[in-house]
């Protein structure tokens, strides 16, 4: 009698632990019988939706730009569908389009571009009416004879740029290329150019090694040297390297790192790139390699002798207004 009383005790227990993990269960997962605070359920909810949507909306992109001798350009990009993207240039608006369900917009300049060097932006419109901008800009450089291919450089503050469309004045050999060089909003100095996928590209100044990174799959690469440099010239080298550490290309040039003081990106200031001269930049900005001297002129301080400019140097660069005397100078770039 005992050991059956036992046994119906036990089973009363398990039968009533049962029903309380059930009845936990139901008030857990939200069920009919669930009890709920109306305060705390309104103290938890989250926030309106169209909060969220405010403060994500990606900035209108880039994708394409494509621009002939004569100044035609096709230009295509993203934004948010059911938007508007204008294009400006150097602020002012020059052609708009929608942007599809795909969130793709595509323009076709009725209007050549002018020579000359152009600030090419994006001003998205949302159907609501809020505007965002883009953070990417490009430059446009078109020579004034127009017998050449212009140049196209993609950029955004504080990233390496980009050479979308040439003549391209990088340094190239092999499969390796060092196309730009520039300096982000600290001072810090980007090199960037291109290699075969996923090898490894090694930058060294003076013996030192100043960074590394892997090569995307796009055959882009990128490495900053921050604080790593002391503003002075150097002997550069950039190394190309294989799975197996050894070394399948090299490019050794000088390099000169500004002084983070000197480093100042605005309008009428020009970065030395690698295979620059003082007469191609001058025939890119004032369409004539004679105005040289301009540049010479404006920048004596730190032009040594103007048939030996480094990249990494940053020229003031004055308007083609701004008469020097001409001198009896040998750089014909």
């Amino acid at each position: 009698m005992t050991a059956m009383r036992s046994l119906i005790i036990a089973g009363i227990l398990a039968a009533a632990a049962i029903i309380a993990a059930i009845i936990y269960i139901t008030t857990r997962t939200g069920g009919d019988d669930a009890a709920v605070d109306p305060a705390s359920t309104a103290q938890n909810a989250p926030g309106p939706l169209i909060d969220d949507a405010v403060t994500t909306t990606a900035p209108p992109s880039f994708d394409i730009v494509r621009v002939d001798p004569r100044g035609t350009a096709v230009i295509a990009g993203r934004g948010a569908p059911g938007a508007v993207v204008a294009v400006l240039g150097d602020n002012e608006e020059i052609a708009r389009a929608d942007v599809d369900d795909r969130g793709e917009w595509v323009i076709i300049l009725d209007e050549p571009l002018p020579a000359g060097s152009l600030e090419l932006g994006l001003l998205m419109t949302m159907p609501d009416g809020r505007e965002v901008r883009s953070e990417q800009v490009v430059i446009v450089s078109i020579p004034e004879s127009r017998d050449e291919t212009p140049l196209v450089v993609l950029g955004r503050p504080g990233e390496a740029s980009r050479v979308l469309q040439g003549p391209v004045d990088g340094i190239e050999m092999g499969p390796l290329a060092l196309e730009t060089v520039d300096y982000d909003e600290a001072g810090g100095v980007i090199f960037s150019g291109r290699a075969d996928p996923d090898m490894r590209v090694r930058v060294i100044a003076n013996g030192s090694t100043i960074g590394e990174t892997t090569v995307g799959s796009d055959g882009r690469w990128t490495v900053r040297a921050g604080d790593t440099l002391a503003p002075g010239l150097y002997d550069l080298q950039i190394d190309m390297l294989g799975p197996d550490g050894r070394v399948l290309a090299v490019i050794a040039l000088p390099f000169e790192r500004a002084a983070p003081g000197a480093v100042n990106l605005g309008p009428d200031s020009v970065v030395v790139q690698p295979g620059n001269s003082l007469w191609r930049i001058a025939r890119r900005l004032y369409g004539s390699g004679v105005q040289y001297t301009v540049i010479y002129q404006a920048n004596r301080d730190q032009i040594r002798d103007p048939d030996m400019i480094y990249p990494g140097q940053v020229f003031t660069t004055p308007s083609q207004g701004d008469d020097y005397p001409a001198e009896d100078l040998t750089d014909d770039g």
